[in-house]
Parts: C-alpha cells; sequence; structure tokens
C-alpha cells in the first residue's frame, strides 16, 4: 500500500442593515443562508413551493466530500458519445426528444468541457471548498442538532488498475489547481480488507481520506428547526409566483396576492433558479441534472462511502441500510421518476457490492441537481442590489451549502463581496 499527500460588472453594494430578508428555497443552500443571516441579526422568512428537503437536498447521497468538489463539465464526458447519451441504461442521459433550451444547455456544457475549462474552473472552486466542512463545524456549534459523520473510510473502487488511473489523474488536476487530498492506492484484496461489502471483483482501489458524510434529509430538516428555534418563519407548500424590486423594498408574491416587503430576498430555487431570477439580469441556464436513489438492505454496512467512479454509482450507508445513488439525468425537473433509471443503477452496482439485497429496494427517488454550463455555481448580487441568487451547484449542493450561506450572508450584511464568490457572480 502506497500512501500520497497532496499539499495543499461589480453588483452595487447591498444593503448594510438588513433587518428582514426572504429566502426562496428551504433545501440546504436556502437554510443555510438563512442560519448564517440570523447569526448577523437579521430576521428571515423562507418559503418552499413543496417543503423542507423536498427537492434535491433529500435523497442524495449525503458526501461532504470537499476534495472531489470539481467542476461537472470535464474532457471525459465527451468520450461518452451521442450513443451512449441516449441509451437509458447510460450514467449520463440525454432524452431523444431534448428541447431547444436543453440543447443550448448542452452545446454549452460540450464547449467546457475541455482540459484548460477544467482547470480554470477547479482554481475558481478551491478557495469555497476550503471553507466547507468548517462551515458545518460552525452550524454544529451553533446548536443545529445533527451530526455529520467521519467517514472512515471512503473507497472509490474499480475492477482493474487501468480503470483507476482516470481518478488518479483527476487528483493530479485537483492539486495542480492548489487543492489538498490525501489518499491511499490499494489493490483489491487490501480494499476488500478496509470494506468487506466490496465483491471479488473489485481488482483496484483509492481510499481517500478527511471527507464526511451526512443523512442529507434528516440534517437539513434540522437546520430548519434551527432555524426556527432562532424566530424564522418557514412556510411550506407555499409557490413564490414574483418578486418585485420597489422604491421601498423587495416585495415577495404569493400566489395571486399582495405580496409581502423585506429588505432583500435570496433565491435558493436549484433547478428553478432561473424562473424567477431572469428578470434580475440572471442569464445563465440552471438545467436539472436529475440524479436518483434507493436504500438496500446489506450485510455488512460499510464504515463510510463507496463509490463506483466508472459506473458513477455512490453508495452511502445510513442506519442499517445502504443508499445506492446515480445517473444524471438531463431532462425537466418535473418529470416523473424513470424506472429505468433505478433499474440501471442496480444493476450497475449488483456485481461490484457483496451480501447487498438491489432487488429489496425502498425510497426509490428522483432529484433536480442545477447544473449550469460552466460547472460553478451562482452566488452573489443580480441587477438588483437586493435581490440575491444562491444556486447552480450541480453535485455539491450539499458540500458547499453552509459555505455558500456563511459567504452570501457576509455580503447581504455588509455589502462587500468575499473574495471566495468573485469566480460566481450571477451576472457573469
Amino acid at each position: 500500500m502506497k500512501r500520497f499527500r497532496m499539499a495543499a460588472r461589480p453588483p452595487s453594494p447591498a444593503p448594510s442593515a438588513s433587518s428582514r430578508v426572504a429566502v426562496v428555497g428551504a433545501g440546504m443552500v436556502g437554510l443555510s443562508t438563512a442560519w448564517f443571516l440570523q447569526e448577523r441579526g437579521v430576521g428571515v422568512t423562507v418559503y418552499d413551493r413543496e417543503g423542507v428537503a423536498a427537492g434535491s437536498s433529500w435523497g442524495n447521497a449525503g458526501w461532504l466530500t470537499p476534495g472531489l468538489a470539481t467542476p461537472l463539465p470535464e474532457p471525459a464526458v465527451l468520450t461518452y458519445g451521442v450513443r451512449a447519451v441516449l441509451s437509458p441504461s447510460s450514467p449520463v442521459y440525454v432524452p431523444p426528444s431534448a428541447d431547444p433550451k436543453l440543447l443550448r444547455f448542452l452545446a454549452g456544457f460540450a464547449r467546457n468541457s475541455t482540459a484548460s475549462q477544467w482547470l480554470r474552473s477547479m482554481r475558481a472552486l478551491v478557495p469555497i471548498n476550503s471553507l466547507a466542512l468548517p462551515s458545518f463545524d460552525t452550524l454544529a456549534e451553533g446548536g443545529v442538532e445533527a451530526r455529520t459523520l467521519e467517514a472512515k473510510s471512503f473507497i472509490a473502487a474499480y475492477r482493474t488498475a487501468a480503470e483507476r488511473k482516470v481518478l488518479l489523474e483527476e487528483l493530479e488536476q485537483i492539486h495542480s489547481a492548489g487543492q489538498t487530498m490525501e489518499f491511499d492506492v490499494l489493490d483489491g484484496n487490501e480494499a476488500r480488507g478496509v470494506e468487506p461489502s466490496l465483491s471479488d471483483e473489485i481488482g483496484a482501489a483509492i481510499r481517500l481520506h478527511g471527507q464526511r458524510y451526512i443523512d442529507p434529509g434528516h440534517y437539513v430538516h434540522a437546520l430548519a428547526d434551527a432555524v426556527r428555534v432562532r424566530g424564522g418563519v418557514i412556510h411550506e407548500g407555499t409557490e413564490v409566483t414574483e418578486v418585485r424590486d420597489e422604491a421601498a423594498g423587495v416585495t415577495v408574491v404569493v400566489g395571486g396576492g399582495d405580496g409581502e416587503r423585506f429588505d432583500a430576498v435570496v433565491l435558493g430555487t436549484g433547478a428553478w433558479l432561473g424562473r424567477l431570477a431572469r428578470k434580475f439580469g440572471v442569464r445563465s441556464l440552471v438545467q436539472a441534472g436529475r440524479g436518483y436513489s434507493f436504500s438496500v438492505p446489506v450485510e455488512h454496512v460499510p464504515s463510510g462511502p463507496v463509490y463506483f467512479p466508472a459506473q458513477r454509482v455512490a453508495c452511502t450507508p445510513l442506519g442499517d441500510r445502504l443508499r445506492v445513488a446515480g445517473m444524471m439525468e438531463f431532462r425537466k425537473p418535473e418529470a416523473p421518476l424513470d424506472a429505468r433509471r433505478v433499474h440501471a443503477i442496480a444493476e450497475a452496482a449488483r456485481p461490484l457490492l457483496r451480501g447487498a439485497d438491489l432487488d429489496a429496494r425502498q425510497d426509490e427517488w428522483v432529484g433536480s441537481r442545477p447544473c449550469t454550463t460552466d460547472g460553478l455555481p451562482l452566488i452573489g448580487a443580480t441587477r438588483s442590489p437586493r435581490v440575491f441568487a444562491a444556486g447552480g451547484h450541480g453535485m455539491w449542493g450539499i458540500t458547499l451549502g453552509p459555505a455558500t450561506g456563511r459567504l452570501l450572508a457576509e455580503t447581504i450584511v455588509t455589502g462587500e463581496r468575499p473574495a471566495q464568490l468573485a469566480p460566481f457572480d450571477p451576472l457573469r
């Protein structure tokens, strides 16, 4: 076993003393922003068209992996080919009936899937990635009653050493961008010694260090409880239909009513960000990259996440069951769950796991990750100095949600944008 260590237009200023802020969206990003605003003495009201953690926050893998928080557009995406992405069993799926908006998104995504652009975007993510775990620690110290779990083992497993080269090269690139990651290179027997739930098909692996994970649904509900305890109001089942920037403040309209006035508003609506943000100058396309998951019983519950990168399948221990997640399906966020995707994930994982009953599935779920063409989130002031965007995190909304909330709360209260948010200008 070898061990390695890798060292590690400006918007108008925001109001300097917002006393009441509305947050639209009760996922990890929106609720983290609400909590950090409360830390600075701001009163918050949160709206969600469904409920707490009802979007992509509930059923995802729950990884807190800033070491792997990388831009989604990457050169490997282009190697799939048209035939592959049209296959229902492909880990990256595009429906044959893609609409013009989706085709525009995919064209922009492809333009950004180059090595040079990936490295630029990776460098932009490093500063906010470094705040990810400390921001979770701040939430814990502030009374959020949900734990982050240390990944005692975090295994990326492969059939062959040749397959493993892709992640090793990516780790080299992450290092080149200035981000630290410690890992071990294992053969199949060493990997099974660490994680007995791996089958004999596994011949090579990488064990990552310093990462964590959570039960995302439980965590986000605990975060909502903390916001309420501090006096925040959360309106569930309440869809915001319009935001109006007026002389005396920002009016949030629900349904056809007159609305309620606030000093500022944060739009944290995930894959639906553009619906409210477009009128405030946010032109970047935010596309739903839908992920699927389910849970199964397993004879040996892993001591941390297990990842099969070649199949793009992520497994997370939650209680006495294993959550199995995967797929990047570019479709409308409102589309129903497609059972073919669930089946494809199960069949991809079946030969790689030992003792997992992949036919005893529960909690089958689909959620829409908000993806941008350049793989970078949209965080900060819009054309209005009182309307802020917080979205487009792709696969990393759970990992980067608290750091986003922390930095955005600072922006809103002080009127000054932290350096970490400079690459994520919503008007870019």
